[in-house]
């Protein structure tokens, strides 16, 4: 165990809030990167989050943000120091995926936060960093090299009286299947290399586990068995080396995402056992009233330090292994031929956040099968406004291609399977589905989907009640409509129905 505080609850800026932030006093959504410094401050003293990721990759961040937080809430701070009772941790670009252009200043910008919490008489207050698309041990020894070179170089350079703190914890952030499954070793070798190049053992190691970008990727299914696969390999490599770790689940509120909404909390917290930080982004956060989201945070937190690791059999393992591999095969057989349709909704999809463009110069895309995606947010909002939950797409033909026994090994380790296809089955709109299969036959494979869930759990998708029948119609007006303004509001109002944007 290690003696410093684990935080539970990490805010992050993900854009997936359909509605008004609390602490805006205009209706505007969208929220500047200006005004997340105050967004950061709000979620510590309102919310009661323990930690707040501030993002350097691929979007613009606001390099003063230690300076205007304890200039402008110092005796909040004072009470509840970074580094200490509350945490601020970068997400730090990765410069093998895009160019590192901020690197350097995320960098820099830890070592002067540093000084100037020293000058007023506090911690530390940025210990930690995470890396994003971790594939290598080396990389997580190479960014703390690189921390350590210029915080040398500062220190000799340009001296403030007293020596910057020469080490920077790495969070490694496996995004992949692959990466997920494999983090064990990459965790071995970074155990290695870093009792080598720094003379002493890792205390304690925070692994973050992405729940989004796996699901774009290679579709639902394969995205939340990987997650549990990936905490069961976890527990064992714990249990096995001695090292103390503490997982991180990358996750917004949609099931597709993760399924970590203020109303789904039980069901959060059975599906993923053993994790000791979730991420509460900006749906869970801005789309639930205060008096939804503060009992919920509360529970969270209780929940995630009571919650235990899940040793999964290795006969069992393999089983779910094969099933995600079968399940990805044929997401990607079913996608592939909806994307083309699908790149006008991408391209009319609102803006929550500053954003770097996801593809050029600075960003990078994500690819799927040579198509270039939009990132995870966009791409599950934009299925969910033409009426079609990406959860269903290739899982029922799999579902129904599973034997007895493959099913009873999935239900045993997915308990919420049934619940969360019924939840996401209130979203579908038949009427927009029939729509874009006249223009384009693929859009079948997707009604198979669709009806070979309904037929394993016997039950019927489509509304509910007054909401999701508005939800439906407006999907079914967005797949009739051309002007991007208008699919934009359309999308926006959706949100609004749904408590997420994407």
């Amino acid at each position: 165990m290690t003696d410093r505080k684990i935080p539970n609850i990490m805010g992050t800026q993900h854009p997936d809030n359909a509605g008004v932030p609390f602490f805006k006093n205009h209706p505007n959504p969208f929220i500047s990167a200006f005004r997340e410094i105050d967004e950061a401050y709000q979620n510590f003293s309102v919310l009661d989050a323990d930690e707040y990721m501030w993002d350097w990759e691929g979007k613009h961040a606001d390099a003063s943000v230690i300076d205007r937080l304890y200039s402008e809430h110092y005796d909040y701070f004072k009470k509840h120091p970074l580094g200490k009772d509350k945490f601020l941790t970068f997400r730090f670009p990765n410069i093998w995926e895009e160019k590192g252009y901020s690197l350097m200043q995320a960098m820099t910008t830890i070592m002067s936060a540093e000084d100037f919490a020293s000058d007023i008489g506090l911690p530390r207050p940025l210990i930690e960093a995470i890396l994003p698309m971790t594939r290598t041990a080396d990389q997580l020894i190479e960014m703390e090299d690189k921390f350590a070179s210029l915080a040398h170089y500062k220190s000799k350079e340009f001296s403030t009286g007293k020596a910057n703190t020469d080490h920077i914890m790495m969070i490694p952030l496996f995004e992949g299947f692959h990466q997920q499954l494999h983090a064990p070793e990459i965790l071995e070798k970074y155990e290695e290399l870093y009792k080598k190049h720094f003379g002493k053992e890792v205390p304690y190691m925070r692994v973050f586990l992405a729940g989004s970008d796996s699901a774009l990727s290679n579709g639902f299914l394969n995205s939340i068995i990987g997650n549990k696969l990936a905490l069961t390999k976890l527990a064992e490599y714990e249990d096995k080396s001695g090292l103390p770790i503490y997982p991180i689940a990358g996750m917004g509120s949609t099931i597709f995402r993760g399924g970590l909404s203020p109303l789904m909390l039980d069901r959060y917290l059975e599906e993923f056992p053993g994790l000791k930080t979730a991420t509460i982004q900006s749906a869970f956060r801005y789309d639930y009233p205060l008096d939804v989201v503060e009992p919920a945070i509360m529970k969270l937190r209780e929940g995630l330090q009571k919650s235990k690791f899940q040793f999964i059999p290795q006969d069992d393992q393999d089983a779910l292994l094969d099933i995600a591999e079968k399940a990805a095969k044929e997401y990607h057989e079913t996608l592939d031929p909806l994307v083309n349709d699908m790149q006008p909704i991408f391209d009319s999809f609102p803006k929550r956040r500053d954003r770097h463009q996801h593809v050029g110069i600075i960003g990078y895309s994500r690819d799927v099968d040579g198509y270039k995606m939009p990132r995870a947010i966009t791409f599950t909002g934009a299925f969910y406004s033409v009426g079609c939950p990406p959860e269903f797409l290739g899982a029922g033909r799999i579902l129904k291609k599973l034997s007895q026994k493959e099913l009873n090994v999935l239900f045993k380790y997915y308990p919420n399977i049934e619940h969360d296809y019924k939840h996401v089955g209130e979203y579908v709109s038949d009427q927009a589905i029939e729509a874009l299969k006249a223009k384009n036959p693929a859009w079948k494979a997707v009604q198979d989907d669709i009806k070979d869930v309904e037929d394993l759990f016997e039950f019927k998708s489509g509304p509910k009640d007054a909401d999701e029948e508005k939800h439906a119609n407006l999907a079914a007006d967005m797949v009739k409509i051309s002007d991007t303004d208008t699919k934009r509001l359309l999308i926006g109002r959706m949100g609004l129905l749904r408590n997420f944007l994407g």
